[in-house]
């Protein structure tokens, strides 16, 4: 039973393998249709480029923006801090 199985399988495979071997064979590719895979190509590396790009602007924004949080929260620290100081000297 098992045999049989993985006799069929094999059959099946190498069916399949022949059948894709066959219509990958017969077709031919015309230049236009390679011309048209080159620019569709070049196109995907300048998206990659500008993907890539934009990813470390974001990077820098983010960076950036962490930044100045940072700052901001040094600087309510510090109104805090005189606030509470100026109410001392009024008492």
């Amino acid at each position: 039973m098992k045999l049989l199985k993985n006799l069929r399988s094999i059959i099946f495979t190498s069916a399949l393998v022949t059948a894709v071997a066959f219509m990958t064979g017969c077709g031919g590719v015309s230049e236009a249709q390679m011309l048209e895979l080159q620019n569709l190509q070049n196109q995907v590396t300048s998206l990659e480029a500008e993907a890539n790009s934009l990813r470390e602007e974001r990077t820098a924004l983010e960076k950036e923006i962490q930044e100045k949080n940072l700052k901001l929260a040094q600087c309510e620290k510090q109104k805090e801090e005189t606030k509470a100081n100026l109410e001392k000297m009024s008492k």
